[in-house]
Order: C-alpha cells, then structure tokens, then sequence
C-alpha cells in the first residue's frame, strides 16, 4: 500500500518480531504519561497484544502502526484510536523514540496518516490530545492545520503536578 510509503519512512504493521521493541517503548517511563500506563507490561501481555493486532480497525476500534526508517529501524509509533465509523472519527497518537526526534519523520508519519484517516478509512476529522507543555508535538499538529478546539483543564497527573491537556482536530475539507 504505497499511501503508508514516504520518502524517509514506511508506516507498517506490527510483526510478532516487534516484541522487544514494543517490550521496551512500552514499558519506558517516559512515555507513561502519554499512553496513560501505570504499571509495566510482561511480555506475555505484549505477545497476546501481537497476536491480536491482525484485528480490522472496524473490530479493535484502533490501529497500530510502527514507523521504519529507510534502513528498516524502527524509529517509532503511531496509533490511531477511538475509531467511530458512524459519526466519521479517528484519534491519533504518536510516538518518535528520542534518539530518532528532529530528523522529519514524526512530520513525515502525521502526513501519511493523515491521508490514510481520510482516503482509506474515510473520517470526517481526525483528532489528538496534546499536553499544553509538549510544545514539539503542539507544533507539528499545526503545521498540518490541527486547530485547538478545548483545553481540559488539569487532566493528566504526571510527576505529582496537574497538566492541561489540549484537544485538537483536524476537518476534512
């Protein structure tokens, strides 16, 4: 499917290889925050999780797709989730692992989800929920023309402090 193709990146589905990668990203506190997870995940979870990840969107209600570079690392992560194919509606997450950040491809990710969302899957709008203090991730939502609708006022609790958090959506035209 050429439409998950980029220049520098292919979007592709989860392989039962990905276990030690799913098995470190998912259980890095670092990324808890914006995954909501308190606690880790055993390998046998992630396992099940692989061995179920072959679901339709239209059955899981969500999509997992890992971001590989030309050299076929993986770099990262991004999720649609929420789908609602009655009212025409997906919500986005992404997640680019440190080492890989500022080289284009979470922009490059966004945009050949954004035209899978509303080619293949054929949603009204696409929407993501961004921390006010993730500024990286604030900017490159707008450049793709996300519009802030909301702020849910002190909705994540991370590091003993309250965060907002800003819903974004993007209408098709």
């Amino acid at each position: 499917m050429s439409i998950l193709v980029g220049e520098n990146i292919v979007l592709r589905a989860l392989e039962p290889e990905d276990i030690d990668f799913l098995f470190s990203t998912e259980n890095n506190e670092d990324f808890w925050e914006v995954s909501s997870t308190q606690a880790p995940f055993s390998r046998y979870i992630l396992k099940r999780y692989l061995e179920n990840a072959h679901q339709d969107i239209y059955e899981a209600k969500q999509l997992r797709f890992v971001i590989c570079d030309t050299d076929s690392n993986s770099v990262g992560m991004i999720d649609l989730f929420d789908f609602d194919p009655q009212h025409k509606r997906v919500g986005i997450g992404i997640l680019i692992l440190p080492n890989y950040q500022n080289h284009g491809f979470g922009k490059e990710a966004l945009e050949l989800i954004i035209d899978y969302a509303f080619v293949y899957l054929n949603v009204h709008q696409i929407f993501a929920n961004i921390t006010s203090e993730n500024k990286t991730s604030i900017t490159l939502f707008e450049k793709f023309n996300f519009k802030p609708v909301g702020v849910k006022k002190d909705w994540i609790f991370s590091n003993s402090t309250y965060k907002d958090e800003i819903l974004y959506q993007l209408i098709k035209k």
